[in-house]
């Protein structure tokens, strides 16, 4: 496939998306509406009750976001008529067979009409259930591929993963796919099925001793960590995503399968709507206790590369990934990371956030300028022995002092306690990304660069972090950003 005919090859195209609603989905939908307004349709796959639902959730969660302003305005009067006719909603859910598809005949439909399969749908939470986990980042990868093997001319089915499904390796990490039960422990061997037969093995135990909601939610929340540490991940959201990979892989036959890698997604850097982004991600809480005035004493080595990639670039590598694979019966993995140019690290990030506060002083509530420089400690010690001497003592006191007032201060001191777990949970579970020692090769993402060079495409399907200037993108593209779309208005 030749890299210029890439918005030419998305005309008349018939493309399934699942995760439509998350960040990374609308990206990608917006821009391929806007690059080819005559793709033939996108059937979005939406967890919804019913169709009616799916519609509404589409128009509110999707449609109605700021992201699709270009859009609206380039079609004016036109635009409800546009979206209707390029975009189907369907209530479904990866997690269920046939993803939720009640209604035959629409599947059967679907089977016939299908030409590209993109699968973001995930959850990315550190410390989510393991059941939930399991259902949506591993047993939902499955339910997809057996729907997408039933698609008579479907050309290729591209996933998106994480590149930290690496776990916490050092030095080159390889784009290199997963074997099926492959653990990241010497001498593990990880089997799908039995963490599948675990999981509903516990829920019975704890339904029969009756158990309640909050103590079931919790177990399936240490049961997952537990298992990951015993294969080698940090953390459920990698661990499964990882078991996700391999039974595609494991289950795809002849079937061209795109695995995309991104690392840590900021904001829109490059495309039209700059800045803009949903939700708080892994650097994000960093930037706003900065701002806010709450952080003063972080872990991080100040070093350490933050791998950030900006969501409009990795949504450019999946386009051009996904034309140039169409067919090819292959599988690849393409890590789309920063690592090599090594141009932020916990240093930056926060001399970018001063410099943002120099520019917009941030107040607090009785309108008093907030002034703060981070301390970065080198190691987990260092950490745990200040929050010791500086915090946990000082709860202690806090609560000792309450219990001789007989509990008079029980509001003040919860909260407090609240605040000191949260931040210790935090910490926890970003440690493995704060001190990550990693850097992922980009060897065959470079081929896709490679062969965009000199191409009237170039540009407009930018992915290349060597282009970015990252001081001018993080003071004055994705703090703004994060501010503008995360606080409360």
């Amino acid at each position: 496939m030749e890299i210029a005919t890439i918005v030419e090859f998305l005309r008349d195209k018939t493309i399934f998306i699942t995760g439509s609603t998350g960040f990374l989905g609308k990206i990608f939908m917006e821009k391929v509406l806007r690059i080819q307004p005559n793709v033939k349709k996108l059937h979005l796959l939406i967890r919804a009750k019913d169709a009616e639902d799916a519609e509404r959730r589409m128009l509110i969660e999707v449609i109605g976001k700021e992201l699709f302003d270009v859009l609206r305005e380039k079609h004016k009067d036109g635009f409800d008529a546009f979206i209707s006719e390029k975009i189907n909603p369907i209530a479904g859910d990866i997690v269920c067979e046939d993803l939720g598809i009640e209604d035959c005949d629409l599947r059967e439909k679907l089977y016939k009409e299908i030409d590209i399969f993109v699968n973001t749908a995930a959850t990315t939470n550190f410390y989510e259930r393991y059941d939930v986990a399991l259902g949506i980042n591993t047993l939902g990868a499955k339910n997809v591929m057996t729907f997408v093997k039933k698609c008579i001319k479907v050309e290729m089915l591209l996933h998106v993963s994480t590149a930290y499904v690496a776990g916490e390796q050092k030095g080159i990490i390889p784009e290199k796919a997963f074997q099926l039960g492959e653990a990241l422990v010497e001498g593990e061997q990880l089997n799908v099925n039995e963490e599948i037969t675990l999981v509903e093995d516990r829920k019975k135990e704890l339904k029969k001793n009756k158990s309640t909601k909050e103590v079931e939610r919790l177990a399936m929340k240490e049961l997952g960590i537990e298992r990951a540490r015993m294969f080698g991940w940090p953390n459920t959201y990698v661990f499964t995503k990882a078991m996700g990979e391999m039974l595609l892989g494991h289950l795809r036959g002849d079937l061209s399968l795109v695995i995309v890698r991104p690392t840590i997604i900021t904001s829109i850097c490059k495309d039209l709507l700059q800045g803009w982004i949903e939700g708080i991600r892994t650097i994000d809480s960093i930037i706003l206790g900065y701002i806010e005035g709450k952080i003063s004493y972080f872990p991080g080595d100040p070093d350490a590369n933050y791998d950030l990639i900006p969501g409009d670039m990795v949504v450019n590598a999946m386009i051009v990934a996904m034309a140039t694979n169409s067919n090819k019966k292959t599988q690849s993995i393409y890590h789309v990371s920063s690592s090599l140019t090594k141009n932020v690290n916990c240093t930056k990030l926060a001399q970018c956030a001063y410099n943002y506060t120099l520019k917009n002083p941030c107040m607090t509530k009785k309108g008093k300028e907030i002034k703060t420089r981070v301390r970065f400690l080198k190691s987990m010690s260092c950490f745990h022995i200040l929050m010791l001497l500086h915090y946990y003592l000082t709860l202690m006191g806090l609560f000792l002092s309450n219990l001789a007032l007989c509990r008079l201060n029980s509001p003040s001191v919860n909260k407090l306690r609240k605040e000191y777990n949260l931040l210790m949970q935090f910490v926890y579970f970003h440690r493995p990304y704060i001190f990550f020692k990693g850097i992922f090769e980009t060897t065959n993402l470079d081929k896709l660069r490679m062969a965009m060079i000199n191409c009237g495409e170039s540009t407009l399907l930018d992915f290349d972090p060597k282009n970015i200037d990252w001081d001018d993108y993080l003071v004055n593209i994705h703090i703004p950003g994060v501010l503008k779309h995360n606080l409360p208005k």
